[in-house]
């Protein structure tokens, strides 16, 4: 259903006694679209429809690149294929709201449906004490006594095989100073190192990955190097892969 459908529609059933929360669950789409349309009135409508299709959208330079991918891998998620644009274009700025629309759009446009692709779970053995910890990035927002909102960041250090935990918050974005001192105070707090460590690709910790091959930043790699760490790098977008923390 295109733009103008959608928008007859909606008045189709307004008109019929729907109500617009009824009217968004019958077409599938959130109440905010719906009363985004209901705002226009039929010229200024067709007005927007116009302009959608004539604006020069962001991807719009690299989608027969993003086609090739999606032709050559049905089941690429929307996630995958902006970490692709990163690596190959490290200076573009998009959300992967944009990307997740643009990729819907051209799925849809050249009819390359989604395949899924499941995944084999099988039941592995308990690591044994001592021998992993997962480590992982994440942030949350709060508010402060006086009603303002902030942004924490926390970094956290779960065991593999007991799952203790031990985390710490910053009030600013993490640097790699940072997760070095994280690191020790989590060995304390331990009491101990862990045969392996366990990451996401994160910038403060990994530059890239070529073919297997880890390149860590200057810092982080100096810091193994101290501390003898033997690195385990998860692939990008597959959370699962770290299952504990």
């Amino acid at each position: 259903m295109d733009k103008w459908e959608m928008y007859m529609e909606i008045h189709q059933l307004l008109k019929q006694g729907f109500s617009k929360t009824k009217v968004a669950e019958k077409l599938g789409i959130s109440r905010s679209t719906v009363y985004r349309y209901l705002k226009r009135n039929p010229e200024s409508m067709a007005d927007w429809i116009r302009s959608t299709k004539t604006r020069r959208k962001i991807l719009d330079p690299y989608k027969n690149l993003i086609l090739s991918w999606l032709r050559e891998h049905p089941d690429m998620s929307a996630a995958q294929v902006l970490d692709w644009l990163l690596e190959k274009y490290s200076d573009l700025v998009v959300s992967e709201s944009t990307v997740r629309l643009y990729v819907r759009n051209l799925r849809k446009e050249y009819n390359i449906p989604k395949e899924s692709s499941p995944r084999i779970y099988e039941s592995v053995p308990e690591k044994p004490m001592g021998s992993q910890i997962q480590v992982d990035f994440g942030q949350t927002e709060q508010f402060t006594p006086d009603g303002r909102k902030v942004k924490l960041r926390f970094i956290a250090f779960v065991l593999a095989h007991s799952r203790y935990k031990y985390k710490e918050w910053l009030d600013r974005p993490f640097t790699t100073r940072d997760v070095i001192q994280a690191h020790e105070n989590a060995f304390r707090y331990f009491g101990g190192i862990t045969d392996e460590f366990v990451y996401d690709q994160d910038a403060l910790i990994l530059v890239s990955e070529n073919g297997g091959d880890l390149i860590l930043t200057k810092e982080f790699q100096s810091y193994k190097e101290e501390r003898n760490l033997k690195v385990w790098m998860c692939r990008k977008a597959d959370p699962e892969s770290k299952g504990y923390v």
